[in-house]
C-alpha cells in the first residue's frame, strides 16, 4: 500500500487534477496488483534527516526449502539474511545482527516502508526504507566518466560540529569508475565500502543493519578532496577533507589502553549465557595462552573480529583460551542473553562469552575492569601468557574490508600467539 501525503498549501484550481490523478494511480494498482517478493538483484536506500539516500544493493533468492533469504551486497562483502518473511502486502526482514529490521509495503516489484533499529528503553531509530527490485545499479544510473582515479591512500580528517578534527586513513581501489574500500581509524575501520567516482565526486556507501553511511567528496585533483560529506545512521552529520599520501599512519593500536601502575593482569568474574560465574582463576584458563575479548553483539567491527577469533580458536588442537566479555545495550540479563546468541550462533563461537552487566556507555566498560587506563573503543583484545600475565593490548579491529591492515594483523596476531604459547 503506498500512502500519499500533500503537505503544503494547494491551489483550489488544481485539487481536483490532482485528485483524478491519484484515483487513477489507486485503480491502477488495483488492477491485478503483484505481492511477491522478486528474485534477483535489488537497489535499496534508508533516508536520513537531511534527506539523504545511503544506498545499497541486495539479492533475494530462495533456499532450498523454498524460504526467501537475502544477501545485503557491499564490496566484496555477501550479508546473508535468512529471516525473511512475506504476509499479503508486506514483508519483513530482520537483519541478523544489532537489533534492527527492514519492513514495508510490497508491490509490483518496489517495497516502501522502514528501516527501524531498537534501541534500549523502548527507543527506536526511523528511517524511510524504499527499494526496487531488477536495478543492479548503486549509485547512480548514469555517471559522468571518471577524471580521477583515487586508488591508493588517504590521509584524511573528519571534522566535528566543534571543530574538533578525527584523523583517518581512507584507502581505496577504482577500476573505471567503480570504488571499493574503506576508511581506518585507530578504533577500527568503516567496513566494506562500495560506490563510484562520478566525473570529480566520489560516492561511496555501506548498510549492515549496523553501519548506515554514505560519504561524497569533490576531488580537486589527483591529491586533493575537497567538500566531503559523511552521513551516518538517521542524522549524524560531519565534513572532511582528504590528500593522497601513501605514508600515512594511524597511532599505535597496542599503544591507547594499558595497565595503571601497580598491575601487570587482569581480574574478573562475569556470568556466562547460562548463569554460571565464570573467572580467569578457573581450570580452564591455567596454563593457556588466553585472549580476553571485550564486544558487543551491536558492534559492526565486533562482527569482523568474532568471525576471525571463532574461526582462529575452532582451528587450535589445545593451548589457547578465548573468552568475551560483552557490554550489550540493556541490562536486562535475558535481553542480553537473546542478543549474542542471535550473534554467536551466526560466527559459531565455541568459546565462553560472559555478560557483564554493564553497557558500552560512558565510563562504564572502564568501571568493570579498574585495572585499565581506559576502555576506549570496541572490540578490545587483551592477549595473556600462560602465567597470566598481560602481554598486549589491542584497541580497535580492522576487519576484511581494510585489506592489507588486516591481512597484516591476522599474520601479526597467528605469530604472537604461537611465540607465547612456546614459551615455557
Amino acid at each position: 500500500m503506498t500512502l500519499i501525503f500533500l503537505t503544503k498549501e494547494v491551489p483550489m484550481k488544481y485539487k481536483n487534477q490532482i485528485l483524478l490523478i491519484i484515483f487513477a494511480l489507486l485503480l491502477q494498482a488495483c488492477d491485478k496488483p503483484s505481492y511477491s517478493l522478486q528474485e534477483g538483484i535489488w537497489r535499496g536506500t534508508v533516508l536520513t534527516q537531511s534527506d539523504v539516500e545511503i544506498p545499497f544493493n541486495f539479492e533475494v533468492e530462495k533456499d532450498s526449502l523454498g524460504k526467501y533469504v537475502l544477501n545485503i551486497i557491499n564490496g566484496k562483502e555477501r550479508l546473508l539474511v535468512d529471516d525473511v518473511s512475506v504476509s499479503k502486502d508486506s514483508v519483513f526482514i530482520r537483519l541478523p545482527f544489532f537489533d534492527a529490521e527492514l519492513k514495508g509495503a510490497l508491490l509490483d516489484g518496489r517495497i516502501e516502508g522502514a528501516y527501524i533499529k531498537h534501541l534500549p528503553n523502548n527507543k527506536d531509530v526511523v528511517m524511510g526504507f524504499y527499494a526496487q527490485s531488477g536495478v543492479n545499479w548503486r549509485i547512480k544510473e548514469k555517471l559522468e566518466k571518471a577524471r580521477f582515479n583515487i586508488t591508493g591512500i588517504w590521509e584524511t580528517y573528519f571534522i566535528k560540529e566543534n571543530g574538533d578534527s578525527v584523523k583517518a586513513i581512507g584507502e581505496f581501489k577504482q577500476e573505471g569508475s567503480k570504488v571499493t574500500g574503506t576508511f581506518l581509524t585507530r578504533t577500527g575501520d568503516y567496513r566494506f565500502l562500495d560506490g563510484v567516482v562520478d566525473g570529480d565526486e566520489m560516492k561511496i556507501s555501506t548498510f549492515d543493519g549496523g553501519f548506515a553511511m554514505y560519504f561524497s567528496a569533490k576531488i580537486l585533483n589527483d591529491s586533493t578532496m575537497v567538500d566531503g560529506r559523511h552521513y551516518s545512521g538517521f542524522s549524524s552529520k560531519r565534513s572532511f577533507v582528504a590528500k593522497r599520501n601513501d605514508k600515512a599512519q594511524l597511532d599505535d593500536a597496542y599503544s591507547l589502553t594499558y595497565l595503571k601502575p601497580g598491575y601487570d593482569r587482569i581480574d574478573f568474574s562475569f556470568p556466562d549465557l547460562n548463569g554460571e560465574e565464570v573467572s580467569l582463576r578457573d581450570k580452564r584458563f591455567k596454563n593457556k595462552v588466553v585472549v580476553v575479548q571485550i564486544l558487543g553483539s551491536w558492534c559492526p567491527n565486533c562482527m569482523d573480529e568474532t568471525a576471525f577469533l571463532s574461526d582462529f580458536y575452532n582451528q587450535q588442537k589445545g593451548g589457547l583460551e578465548i573468552v568475551g566479555l560483552a557490554y550489550e545495550r540493556s541490562k536486562d540479563f535475558e535481553k542480553s542473553k537473546a542478543s549474542l546468541e542471535r550473534f554467536l550462533d551466526r560466527f559459531h563461537v565455541q568459546y565462553p562469552v560472559l555478560i557483564t552487566g554493564y553497557t558500552p556507555n560512558g565510563d562504564e566498560p572502564s568501571k568493570s575492569l579498574p585495572m585499565l587506563n581506559h576502555i576506549m573503543a570496541f572490540p578490545t583484545t587483551i592477549i595473556l601468557d600462560k602465567k597470566g600475565k598481560v602481554r598486549k593490548i589491542h584497541t580497535g579491529f580492522s576487519g576484511p574490508g581494510s585489506g592489507r591492515y588486516y591481512e597484516e594483523y591476522v599474520l601479526e596476531f597467528e605469530t604472537l600467539i604461537k611465540s607465547l604459547q612456546d614459551e615455557h
